[in-house]
């Protein structure tokens, strides 16, 4: 079931009367600005058919503010039994696949959760695991799970739906490798839906601009930490938001700690973003 973490009460310092905290005005960090020069940052691969305008959709105003006192950000995982190659012991469900959510991609968005509500954005955390005990109908499912999070919350402005990809048999699973501040990590992957399949999802380009500007903005701060953009003809519950998109977090083959590093430069991404774009 969804939950709200909220922030921990902070101490403040008692002053003496006689000698008053001196006021100070918090500078606001600068907003990021996207160019048409950042266009080489994002390389998108488009099974849809549709052509892709980088230029256009990375300058589009992002005009939002992540961090207001209600929950602006919703995490869920459609795929939420999906785990990577074990360093620990826990039991699987299947192969690359268990019930426990300390290993399985539901510790990815809690970690993604912490960070974001240390930042002052306030999340909800859908920790359902939507493809169990059926894998058959988890869109389905997490759909009405987003719809209802989005009518009890309409201060949400941003959906992420974390997965972890898969590819090759069990014993050659696929592996991401990138470097996060010096340290291993899992690469990231987003993948955005449109309505090139017929099916209503008339904000797709809006999702975009979105995505291209998270792209561009972590591998600015991280190169190589992004996988291609994948560019599909399904929607993928995408159409209920107006900011919503998969992030394929690793892969099977990587581990545990390699996809909670990627989580945490995602934040990091996610918190620079927070409050919009400058022009």
């Amino acid at each position: 079931t969804g939950r709200i973490i909220r922030n921990p009460s902070k101490t403040v310092e008692n002053w003496s009367t006689e000698s008053p905290p001196p006021e100070i005005s918090p500078q606001e960090p600068a907003l990021p600005v996207f160019s048409p020069r950042d266009s080489a940052l994002v390389e998108i691969n488009s099974v849809c058919g549709y052509e892709t305008d980088l230029s256009g959709w990375l300058q589009k105003p992002l005009s939002w503010d992540l961090t207001v006192p209600e929950p602006t950000v919703l995490i869920l995982h459609t795929h939420g039994t999906e785990s990577y190659t074990k360093t620990e012991d826990y039991t699987e469900s299947s192969a690359y696949r268990t019930l426990n959510t300390d290993y399985n991609v539901v510790s990815i968005g809690e970690k993604l959760a912490v960070e974001l509500e240390q930042n002052g954005i306030r999340v909800i955390h859908d920790r359902t695991l939507h493809d169990y005990p059926s894998y058959n109908g988890s869109y389905t499912h997490a759909r009405q799970a987003i719809a209802g999070y989005l009518a009890e919350y309409p201060s949400i402005r941003l959906v992420l739906d974390l997965h972890r990809d898969a590819s090759g048999d069990p014993s050659n699973q696929l592996r991401t490798q990138a470097t996060v501040n010096g340290q291993p990590s899992a690469q990231l992957m987003l993948v955005m839906g449109t309505d090139a399949g017929g099916l209503y999802h008339p904000n797709w380009q809006e999702n975009l601009a979105v995505g291209v500007k998270l792209q561009a903005l972590l591998e600015r701060q991280y190169p190589g930490f992004c996988r291609p953009l994948q560019l599909r003809t399904e929607r993928f519950n995408q159409d209920l938001s107006a900011a919503g998109m998969i992030l394929e977090v690793g892969a099977a083959g990587d581990s545990l700690e390699e996809a909670l590093a990627a989580a945490g430069a995602l934040a990091r991404a996610i918190v620079t973003l927070s409050r919009g774009t400058g022009g």
